[in-house]
């Protein structure tokens, strides 16, 4: 072999599966009678929490949002910052599930299943947010244009009324793509399922899917119409949620920067979360064979792509500050840089740009315990993003009698770590009673999943 020779790149799937192999291995993780200690353990944790939640719940429709930490200037608090975290974090399900399949990449059958899931779980967990912010939940649809006698209306200029019509649609899109990609895969657990039960319901949950040559066809233009729709939700749900921000004339909001940078952090974000399940979930369940390195390659540079974009954002958003000659958007920039929260400035800094350029490094992207925890730095980098974007632009504005801190409440917290629980907890179900990774779509591909031996 000659010295000039470029690397082979790691395989999408283990060549060594086979067709038989990979049924077994992906349909025996739902079908087993018994669940592995390991699955209790955190389902328990998650239902604890998810407990948590609801009686953090409760206890706010009793009382009131004054539970929370929010005041006069800071009218945003907890309750909008993880909003938008978790709506980013569920932006990388609908990238990997729609426009990678657009673009015929395969290496995203091993982790479109539980990408897609996990979106449907944060969009869950983010919808919570707004309702409970409004003071009055029971009255949350009023913000539907619905037909009434007392001709009340949305107000249609109102950012917070665009968000409840783009998270609906992205919702309901990926829901429906997420269920119309199991339907095969449903198909095959009635079939190989030994209790009566689960093959009614995986029966009636397939469809009548016999996979005939008229279902395969009807299924495929489906999923690329799906994927077609669902392709530009990826860059305008997000857009629209950074809306709330950009319309306002707040000093740190008003920024055209906005819409693409939230977009690349959403993406930056969900990539990460991504990452974060697949590690453990290839460990516990040995599907090391399924979800290999070049998964975690490809993920890992998709992170540092996006890293870079939020990283141009930071400094865009630092320079025109500066250039704009704006007094209040020069005192906003140099306030979360050495005001009261500059610790969580430093901090997203360094978990958002400065930790992921390890990533240039090869030996960093081969490092399965390193990637990990890279990727829990981005989140919470990410969260703490957020965080600095709310909370710093509210605290102090145009006038200084007008100021005032945040601390977050211990209701603040248990709400949070709830929807977390209600998260986790959906994401155990979602393992335990239906197939994590696709297994036709990794059937499909493992005729070239085998290595060919490069030129002498």
């Amino acid at each position: 072999m000659s010295a000039a020779t470029p690397p082979l790149q790691p395989p999408i799937v283990d060549p060594a599966q086979t067709f038989g192999s990979v049924t077994d291995k992906i349909s025996s993780i739902v079908l087993s009678k018994k669940s592995p200690l390991v699955w209790l353990v955190g389902f328990g944790i998650a239902f604890s929490l998810t407990m948590l939640l609801l009686y953090s719940i409760g206890y706010l429709l009793v009382k009131g949002i004054g539970i929370w930490g929010v005041n006069v200037p800071v009218g945003w608090g907890f309750d909008i910052v993880n909003f938008v975290w978790w709506i980013g974090i569920g932006h990388a399900g609908t990238l990997i599930s729609a426009i990678l399949l657009l673009l015929r990449q395969t290496w995203r059958n091993s982790i479109n299943r539980f990408a897609e899931a996990m979106t449907l779980f944060a969009v869950a967990c983010a919808g919570l947010y707004p309702v409970l912010h409004l003071g009055r939940p029971w009255l949350m649809y009023w913000l539907f244009p619905y037909p009434n006698t007392m001709g009340l209306w949305p107000q249609f200029r109102s950012p917070l009324v665009w968000d409840v019509f783009a998270v609906s649609t992205y919702a309901s899109v990926s829901l429906l793509f997420w269920f119309v990609g199991l339907i095969p895969d449903l198909a095959t657990l009635r079939d190989r399922s030994q209790h009566r039960f689960a093959r009614f319901a995986y029966g009636i949950l397939a469809m009548g899917w016999r996979g005939s040559a008229r279902h395969w066809q009807v299924y495929d233009t489906c999923s690329l119409l799906l994927a077609g729709l669902a392709t530009p939700l990826v860059v305008s749900v997000h857009t629209v949620v950074s809306f709330d921000f950009a319309v306002g004339l707040i000093p740190g909001w008003h920024a055209t920067i906005f819409p693409p940078y939230f977009v690349a952090g959403a993406i930056y974000s969900g990539f990460a979360m991504v990452m974060t399940l697949a590690i453990p979930l290839r460990k516990i369940y040995g599907l090391e064979g399924l979800i290999t390195m070049r998964h975690l390659q490809n993920m890992a540079k998709v992170m540092l792509a996006t890293g870079l974009i939020v990283a141009y954002g930071y400094m865009v958003e630092a320079f025109m500050a500066w250039y704009s000659g704006n007094p209040y958007e020069r005192f906003m920039i140099w306030n979360r840089m050495t005001g009261p929260y500059a610790m969580g400035y430093w901090a997203l800094i360094f978990c958002n740009v400065i930790a992921p350029q390890t990533l240039w490094s090869s030996k960093i992207r081969n490092s399965v315990p390193v990637l990990f925890v890279l990727s829990i730095i981005v989140n919470i980098g990410m969260w703490l993003e957020r965080f600095i974007i709310v909370v710093t632009s509210l605290h102090r504005d145009f006038l200084p009698s007008s100021w005032g801190m945040y601390r977050p409440t211990v209701w603040d917290w248990s709400t949070f770590a709830g929807t977390i629980g209600l998260f986790a907890a959906l994401l155990f179900l979602f393992i335990r009673f239906l197939p994590m990774i696709s297994i036709f779509e990794i059937r499909q591909i493992l005729p070239q999943a085998e290595v060919t031996e490069p030129q002498k």
